[in-house]
């Protein structure tokens, strides 16, 4: 699967796939999905029902490892990992949490032996008390072969109307790891909320769209999803909220739809006002309950930093690798 030409399609595998935040990204990139492998039936549902032809494993990637052998020489290996075991939010036990899959991805890599890999987590991952595990982390995939880097990455430096860093970890098979470099931020500022969601919040002739676009003229907070056990029909905890009502908008719980003509106060968030926010295409469609599709949303990679960075990992697996001929 090693290819040069500029517009022939790479290949991907993914994992902990959630709703097709980072496979859009991939897809507009140039990348063709082999396989996107996810445990939850509703992210596995938005999937099929977005692209039915899409490869979609509704399954553990723990069982996947054990067929990971047969994607061998894929171009790149890419997923989402759980965010809790760095999280800021829960205990931050990193390698000990049960939850932690990154010893899983490794014998992914390892066993499939992909040419680049593509992981995002949450700014945690960065912390003082995980320097240990990321360098172990890279001495591993040096064995496999890969140099390895990461950077945080704001959403909000890529045309994402949101303040959301997440760290990317990104790993080259080493003669062709320095043809890899970091996407740039965009040169403009993102659209502010109101500028984003103005169109959606007049769908229903709402009287005060306008009015309230012009006041909502900064960045969203980090949308959170939360998780089956623990976040419901709201837009976070207190501080989000408060952040939230800054805008002008009502982030204890969501909308079905946007306001009436005569509504009066904060108006509330739906889902694809949320989605969009997120930096999803409009025809992308979030299967199940208000409550579930929010979660999906919530959890999601942005597309478009998704986009940026696996580009530049296009591009450093397309360029040809010049070798030194021996006299």
């Amino acid at each position: 699967m090693f290819k040069n030409g500029a517009d022939e399609m790479l290949t991907s595998v993914e994992v902990c796939a959630g709703a097709g935040g980072q496979a859009l990204g991939l897809e507009k990139a140039g990348f063709a999905h082999t396989a996107l492998v996810e445990i939850d039936k509703h992210c596995c549902n938005t999937l099929r029902h977005n692209r039915p032809e899409w490869n979609v494993l509704e399954e553990d990637m723990r069982l996947f490892k054990e067929r990971a052998a047969d994607y061998r020489g894929m171009d790149l290996f890419a997923g989402g990992l759980p965010c809790p075991p760095f999280s800021v939010a829960g205990k931050q036990l990193g390698e000990q949490d049960e939850r932690n899959l990154f010893n899983d991805a490794l014998d992914i890599i390892d066993a499939a032996r992909p040419r680049a890999v593509m992981i995002e987590n949450v700014r945690g991952f960065l912390d003082a008390v995980f320097h240990d595990y990321r360098e172990r982390l890279k001495t591993q995939l040096d064995k496999l072969g890969y140099k390895t880097d990461w950077r945080l990455l704001n959403a909000s430096d890529f045309g994402v109307p949101q303040l959301r860093p997440r760290v990317v970890i990104v790993a080259v098979q080493k003669e062709r790891a320095d043809l890899f470099d970091w996407p740039e931020a965009h040169p403009h500022n993102p659209p502010t909320v109101g500028e984003t969601l103005r169109d959606l919040m007049a769908a229903r002739g709402w009287r005060g769209a306008e009015d309230w676009a012009a006041k909502a003229d900064e960045i969203a907070p980090t949308i959170v999803g939360g998780s089956k056990k623990h976040g419901g029909p709201d837009l976070g905890p207190t501080r989000a909220r408060a952040a939230w009502a800054t805008l002008g908008v009502e982030g204890r719980t969501l909308a079905p739809e946007a306001p009436d003509p005569g509504h009066n106060g904060m108006p509330r968030l739906t889902v694809p006002m949320v989605a969009r926010i997120q930096g999803f295409p409009d025809d992308w469609h979030f299967t199940g309950a208000k409550t579930n599709a929010y979660r999906q949303v919530g959890n999601a990679f942005p597309p478009p930093v998704a986009q940026a960075v696996s580009a530049q990992i296009a591009k450093a697996l397309r360029k040809r690798v010049l070798r030194a001929v021996s006299a």
